[in-house]
C-alpha cells in the first residue's frame, strides 16, 4: 500500500471529512469536528496534525501535542485511528515514527499515549515501537462536573 505521512498545515474540508469518517472508529462518544476545530489543530502553537494518505485519501490520523513544561518539552501522542479497511498494514506505525521524529527534532525529553487495555493490537505496536509500560494512576477530571469537596 502507497502511503505518505502529511503534516497538515491547512483545515480543509477533506480533513474535516476524514475525521468525521475516521474518529467514530476510535471512540463512540467522539464529537464531530467542523472547520474552525480542524483549524485550531492546526494552527495551534502545541499541536501536531499528521495524516496517513493512500492513493484513495486519507487514512489514518494522528495528533501530537507539544507541551513545554517546567520540567522539559514534553510529547503526547493522541487520537491514533486508522481506517479499518487500511488496518495491518503498517499505517499507525508509520504515523508514531513520524510523530517521534518530529518530537525528538523538537527537543521533546518524552513522548507519551495512553491506550485502553483492550486494544491488544495497538498496544502491541506500541511496545514494538519501544513505548513502555509506565507505573501510574490516570485521572480525569470533567470540567463543569464537581465531586463533593467537603469544602
Amino acid at each position: 500500500m502507497d502511503i505518505r505521512i502529511e503534516r497538515v498545515s491547512a483545515a480543509s474540508q477533506e480533513i474535516v471529512d476524514a475525521f468525521g469518517r475516521l474518529l467514530p472508529q476510535l471512540s463512540s462518544t467522539a464529537v464531530p469536528l467542523d472547520r474552525a476545530a480542524v483549524d485550531r489543530l492546526v494552527t495551534g502553537d502545541a499541536t501536531v496534525l499528521l495524516v496517513a494518505r493512500a492513493p484513495e485519501g486519507i487514512v489514518g490520523t494522528l495528533t501530537l501535542a507539544l507541551l513545554p513544561l517546567p520540567s522539559g518539552l514534553r510529547g503526547r501522542v493522541e487520537d491514533v485511528v486508522v481506517d479499518a479497511a487500511a488496518r495491518g498494514r503498517g499505517v499507525a506505525a508509520r504515523l508514531i515514527e513520524e510523530a517521534g521524529r518530529i518530537a525528538a527534532e523538537a527537543g521533546a525529553r518524552t513522548v507519551d499515549l495512553t491506550s485502553r487495555p483492550e486494544r491488544a493490537a495497538a498496544n502491541r505496536l506500541y511496545e514494538r515501537l519501544g513505548f513502555r509500560a509506565r507505573e501510574s494512576t490516570v485521572y480525569r477530571l470533567i470540567p463543569g462536573e464537581t465531586g463533593s469537596s467537603g469544602a
